[in-house]
This record gives structure tokens, sequence and C-alpha cells, in this order.
């Protein structure tokens, strides 16, 4: 099904289940938000390849991205716009254009859910490295991101925004299609000491044929 969709391009990239903190200033943007609110409607967040996530003329942007959902908003002390969203569904981004007002608009469509699947045996110690994590992460995850340990692609979509990737690499994770390959490639990367301290090494982007 498609559907069409405002674009956010950021310099970062959101995870489906994950949390995205804005402050919103852009007046393209602010009028996006209200009519978000309305409408009860979504954006898409998707990673800038090319040009600002200010005041550009124009920008290049990934083909996949996840659809954001306002979960929460606040007037901050510097008088910005504060929004807290939720990654939902990843999109795919089939045609795309500028509004008069500034605005980037898309006709997407889904990307396939991931089935939800065990934790292999081999990446257990991610679910153990990711309880050890939660309890010091900051506190829109206790309250809009409910745990589930028991599923591949939760954990393996939490451990990729939180661990210290380039915004390529996260990129590759998220357009990945099976939570097991996934996990297999942070599971290397992500360590536990004797005192069940985590250290997480940078990944490399794969490259692409």
């Amino acid at each position: 099904m498609t559907r069409r969709l405002p674009l956010f391009p950021l310099g970062t990239v959101l995870f489906p289940g994950g949390p995205l903190a804005l402050r919103i200033f852009e007046k393209r943007y602010i009028d996006m938000v209200s009519r978000c609110l309305r409408e009860g409607t979504s954006f898409a967040v998707m990673l800038l390849k090319e040009g600002a996530e200010a005041g550009a003329a124009s920008v290049s942007t990934a083909i996949i991205g996840t659809e954001a959902r306002l979960v929460d908003f606040d007037r901050l002390e510097d008088g910005l716009l504060g929004l807290t969203c939720v990654g939902a569904a990843r999109v795919r981004i089939l045609d795309s254009w500028r509004e008069t007002d500034g605005l980037n608009v898309a006709d997407v469509e889904d990307v396939a859910i991931e089935p939800a699947m065990p934790v292999p045996g081999d990446c257990a110690h991610l679910v153990q490295a990711l309880r050890g994590l939660y309890p010091q992460l900051p506190a829109v995850y206790e309250q809009w991101i409910a745990p589930d340990y028991d599923n591949a692609c939760w954990v393996g979509n939490r451990l990729s925004e939180l661990a210290p990737f380039d915004s390529t690499v996260r990129q590759q994770l998220l357009e990945m299609t099976d939570p097991v390959a996934r996990l297999r490639y942070l599971a290397p990367l992500v360590r536990l000491d004797d005192g069940n301290r985590t250290t997480v090494r940078s990944g490399r982007a794969q490259e692409r044929s």
C-alpha cells in the first residue's frame, strides 16, 4: 500500500521501536508537526546523505527510513519546540518532491515487518549486555520503550541505535531484512568483561556490489 508522508531528513537513523528527541525551530517543520498533531498522522525520518538538516534548499536522503510517531511535545527553555517520537514501520521512498513551503514529501511503501523470533544461543551475550545497559539509558526508554528481550528484532534494533556506529553502518543495519543476521553482525562487536561491563567496538560499513 502506498501512502504519502512528510520527510524529516536527519544525520541520524531512527530504528523501529526506538526513541527520537527533536528540537524544532523551522517554520516548515513546526507546520508539519501541527498538522500531524491535528490529524493524528506521522512523518518519516530519513538519513541525510547530502545537504543540511536545517535551512537547506535541497537534500538527498537514503531511500529507506522509519516512520516516526509523535508521543510527546513541550516548549523548551530556549523557546524551541521539543518533540519525543518513537519509530514505527520502516518505509521505502517511491517518489519524493519539495512542496512550495519547503517541506519534503514522499509517496512511500511499508517495508515488510520482520518476524518475531528468539535470540539464537550464539548471540545470548547481546541480551545480557542490553539488560546491563538499559537501567543507564535516558528516561525516554523507560517511559516509552517496553523491553522485549526475547525478540531478536527488538534486541538488534536497540543495540544498533545505542552502539557507537557511524550513520552509514546504522543505515545498513536498518536495511537488513533478517533480524538474526543483524544480531550476528553485532555479536563480535559487543563484549562483556568479568564484571559484566559492556564494551562495543565500532562497526564497518559493508561493501555492496
